[in-house]
């Protein structure tokens, strides 16, 4: 089937929902499809995740023309008892340093390049 992102298989350090969360951090008026596609999901699951986000409290949206830009509410505290006290904006934090890190220092290549 075309435009279905391959599985990834085996676990990961990020949850889908915290994926979809950095990219529309990234770009408040992301399109789903565009979400889907930085996150190797299927459009229906990002819609889902947004879903989800947006019935607990961690966004919002407005509608703007033929798309949506988003809000995130910085402030809101994770759901998992293990991050108490750990709000959405410091998790956003902690990925975006990574990001700009990696971009100053780029790790060498598998032959030192």
């Amino acid at each position: 089937m075309e435009g279905v992102p391959e599985p990834h298989i085996g676990w990961t350090f990020l949850t889908n929902h915290a994926r979809v969360l950095a990219v529309i951090a990234d770009n408040r008026s992301a399109r789903i499809r565009d979400i889907a596609a930085h996150c190797r999901l299927t459009e229906r699951a990002v819609q889902k995740i947004i879903s989800d986000l947006e019935q607990d409290g961690y966004l919002s949206h407005t509608r703007e023309g033929r798309g949506n830009t988003y809000r995130i509410e910085p402030g809101k505290v994770l759901r998992h008892p293990a991050e108490a006290g750990l709000t959405v904006a410091s998790l956003l934090s902690l990925l975006v340093q990574d990001e700009v890190d990696r971009a100053r220092h780029p790790e060498p290549g598998p032959h030192g390049a």
